[in-house]
């Protein structure tokens, strides 16, 4: 199941629509919005999620908050580590390797440090290549230097 999947669910269940009466009403299958909150399908799009936001009455924090899950709700995740350390790159590999055995704490508490981290320190971590001068600015450099 999804972040998105779940808070589906939970809002289908709080508000007592079956699953069937709620994709009638969104003209979506049945199948399909199961797959969704089963995490059996990708992220939703954005006008889905408007539509299920609208369907639900919700306002305007848990509207962003429901495309906030939805961002998060990809099963398929792929990480490109190519340009960055090799701590990360050693990192999204044993995650990858080892997500499916990970109990729900562990996996609970490497979300909370994840998440503890600070924005501008992980952009600040980055890792840039260098650009190279050109052959003229390296000869004009090279002169000025002399």
């Amino acid at each position: 199941m999804t972040p998105f999947g779940l808070k589906v669910r939970a809002l289908r269940r709080e508000r007592g629509i079956a699953l069937k009466r709620m994709a009638a009403d969104l003209q979506l299958s049945a199948a399909y919005l199961s797959a969704l909150e089963h995490g059996h399908r990708g992220r939703p799009t954005p006008a889905l999620v408007v539509q299920i936001c609208e369907y639900f009455h919700l306002i305007w924090d848990d509207y962003e908050e429901m495309h906030r899950l939805a961002r998060l709700s990809h099963p398929k995740v792929v990480v490109d580590t190519s340009g960055l350390s090799v701590a990360a790159t050693e990192l999204a590999n044993e995650l990858a390797a080892r997500i499916g055995r990970l109990s729900d704490e562990t996996a609970a508490t490497l979300l909370a440090t994840l998440r503890a981290e600070p924005d501008h320190q992980i952009r600040q971590r980055r890792v840039r290549p260098r650009r190279r001068r050109t052959t003229a600015i390296a000869k004009a450099t090279s002169r000025r230097d002399r």
